[in-house]
């Protein structure tokens, strides 16, 4: 993907794990390579992890909170990256849109419909990139799945599962609140909330379509320490078929496994195993499975699953976050398909509680241009 040359200066909001192990490595190894980034400035409003920001970058400008950040820093900026709890997304991804930065945020992008459709229409009035960081994309054997998709060689997809296995919830830094992801009124949520858009976005492509309805259960094994679930299930309605998710965060071992059934074949995804299972003609009898055979072929696809940073990810998302800058696409795919990961995660939990009772889902941002 093509991109402008032009160094973007930016600024990280919220320097813990995602950003301390991932964002900010990977921001200093594009700086060394294509000098088309530089970090200037980090907020954060615990001290500790102040110190270990300068310690990354010793020439950036430190700052307790977001606001003294805007507020010095905003004439000499691009964009901001939101790396806070979801809880803060929206409030200084609003406050970046009134200074006129663009704004890469990490998922869910809010934890509320109304301030995901807020943050769009701001977007769109202050005609600044809203972009979020929907890495699951990026990864290499999920780019490939995609790819044998597009080509046609499994025909219409009818059916998708989509497993993620975790043997504890992503821990957040000693220094600041480890375990911020199952308390509700930081997260917004547990297991759907935090890993939720991550499965979802990858459906919308694999059916290329959106869900028009969800049924979902879910549980918390822990009341006594949390109030947020720890193990999710969903079934989506797609106008051509069905999509199974499973997330949870109390599995014996961490790893993916992705399932895509088309009406000629099947993808099935370990991890970085593929198989790759095309139905061929024999010519025989048209009884039990009929007169077909399959041709199978295996491959291995680096991706680097057990890095939960997913720091090798990273470039390829900000080459289309540059893009849309370039072009000037302040709401695209990726912020509309935000949108409604938060609309799907959201009627999930009212499904869930509901009885698992199936609930229509819209497939358009009102008020927002189609995708």
């Amino acid at each position: 993907m093509a991109t402008s040359s032009k160094r973007l200066r930016g600024a990280v909001i919220g320097y813990g794990f995602i950003s301390g192990k991932g964002h900010i490595p990977a921001y200093l190894d594009r700086a060394q390579g294509r000098g088309d980034v530089e970090i200037v400035a980090v907020a954060d409003i615990c001290e500790a992890r102040r110190s270990r920001a300068q310690e990354a970058l010793p020439k950036a400008r430190l700052y307790s909170d977001y606001k003294a950040l805007l507020d010095k820093e905003a004439e000499n900026l691009d964009f901001v990256d939101i790396s806070t709890p979801p809880c803060d997304h929206a409030a200084i991804a609003h406050a970046a849109f009134d200074k006129g930065l663009h704004v890469l945020c990490e998922k869910p992008l809010t934890t509320t419909l109304e301030d995901a459709r807020s943050l769009l229409e701001h977007a769109i009035k202050a005609k600044r990139v809203l972009f979020p960081c929907h890495n699951y994309k990026h990864a290499p054997v999920v780019k490939a799945i995609q790819e044998i998709i597009q080509s046609g060689q499994i025909g219409k997809v009818r059916s998708i599962t989509l497993s993620t296995y975790r043997n504890t919830h992503a821990k957040g830094v000693n220094e600041w609140k480890t375990h911020w992801r199952r308390e509700k009124k930081y997260s917004g949520g547990g297991i759907a909330m935090d890993h939720g858009s991550h499965t979802f976005y990858l459906t919308f492509d694999w059916m290329n379509s959106y869900p028009t309805a969800v049924t979902a259960k879910m549980i918390n094994l822990e009341p006594e320490k949390y109030d947020t679930e720890d193990n999710f299930s969903a079934v989506l309605t797609f106008p051509t078929g069905l999509a199974h998710a499973h997330l949870t965060w109390t599995a014996g071992v961490r790893k993916v496994i992705y399932t895509v059934q088309g009406e000629r074949g099947a993808i099935t995804v370990d991890d970085d195993d593929m198989q790759l299972a095309l139905m061929k003609a024999t010519g025989g009898p048209d009884v039990a499975q009929g007169a077909v055979t399959w041709e199978v072929e295996k491959r291995s696809i680096t991706s680097h699953w057990m890095d939960a940073s997913h720091v090798s990810w990273f470039n390829s998302l900000f080459d289309q976050f540059k893009t849309a800058i370039d072009q000037g696409i302040y709401v695209g795919k990726e912020a509309r398909e935000s949108y409604l990961c938060i609309q799907l995660i959201t009627t999930a939990y009212k499904s869930a509680k509901e009885g698992c009772r199936e609930l229509p889902l819209g497939t358009e941002v009102p008020g927002i241009p189609g995708i």
